[in-house]
């Protein structure tokens, strides 16, 4: 079966070349059928109502997909663009109904806060990188404005991943604590070690304490930030699968924002942590072969600060 499969997916990236691929604004005026698929399909920040699906298609959002000819009503992947200005932070302000409408012509910075693969049998095959390539030029074309590409991305692998460490032997982890976070922490709780800090992130309620929630996510920061620079799937590539993605296409790390997602699933999968990742636009191609060809994950200087402790 695997020469099977091997076989079938060379078939189907031929098929579904990017070359054969139509870009298109899906709007709120766009069929009810195609709008529906949205709600399904959408596999990053879950849309839940037709008011949340209003919203992200207001004035100051759009909402671009790929479709191939033989499938006009199908979308294969589509992208989620927010108008701000400066990067934005905070996934929940940012899906949040009642925030006011930017008028897109004053915002200087485009989020792309969400990227789904609608079609489960493409698997594998990547439209992604051309997609936001794509949506790039189409909104330059159209704003004059816009200085930034950047995302707000899940670390979907931080949380097993620390956890995993805490479980390591103290010479072979990755993890450990820096004199101040452990002044913090002994202060806040009189914790002073990974076991200690293990526990205290076990606990539901922890980012409610103000004790412990200024200091518990400075540590989170600055762990995210080992976690995407640091950790291997095997040498030279980022263990986190959404920064392989982006580091792939050109992008470099851009800022990591705690409890910026603290709903069940940001929590459980990355204690809330979330990561912008900027594509600028004349390093993404240096950015693109830093990492493709030497394993070298591009930051900003705010990220390497957090490296150094």
């Amino acid at each position: 079966l695997a020469a099977l499969e091997r076989d079938l997916k060379r078939l189907l990236a031929s098929w579904f070349d990017v070359g054969f691929l139509e870009l298109r604004r899906i709007t709120w005026d766009s069929p009810a059928s195609l709008l529906e698929k949205l709600i399904s399909y959408e596999a990053v920040h879950a849309i839940n109502s037709w008011t949340d699906l209003k919203h992200r298609l207001g004035k100051d959002r759009r909402i671009f997909a790929f479709f191939h000819p033989k499938m006009p009503d199908e979308p294969l992947i589509f992208v989620q663009v927010a108008f701000v200005n400066g990067i934005a932070g905070n996934i929940q302000v940012l899906l949040d109904e009642s925030t006011p409408s930017l008028d897109p012509q004053e915002a200087d910075t485009a989020i792309f806060y969400s990227i789904s693969n609608a079609q489960a049998g493409l698997a594998g095959i990547s439209f992604g990188d051309f997609l936001i390539k794509r949506v790039v030029q189409l909104l330059l074309s159209e704003f004059k404005g816009l200085k930034t590409f950047a995302t707000l991305s899940p670390l979907p692998g931080f949380r097993k991943w620390l956890e995993a460490e805490f479980k390591t032997e103290a010479d072979k982890t990755l993890v450990s604590l820096t004199p101040t976070e452990r002044k913090s922490l002994s202060l806040a709780d009189g914790a002073v070690d990974r076991v200690a800090l293990s526990a205290l992130l076990e606990r539901a309620d922890w980012r409610e304490d103000a004790r412990l929630a200024e200091p518990l996510a400075k540590i989170l920061q600055r762990l995210s930030a080992v976690y995407l620079v640091e950790a291997k799937r095997r040498p030279g590539v980022a263990l986190d699968p959404v920064a392989r993605f982006h580091l792939s296409n050109g992008a470099r790390i851009e800022r990591l924002n705690p409890l910026a997602n603290i709903s069940d699933d940001g929590m459980a999968q990355a204690y809330g942590m979330m990561v912008n990742y900027r594509y600028k636009l004349k390093d993404i191609e240096a950015n693109h072969e830093a990492y493709r060809g030497e394993g070298e994950v591009r930051t900003s200087s705010a990220v390497q600060g957090l490296l150094k402790g």
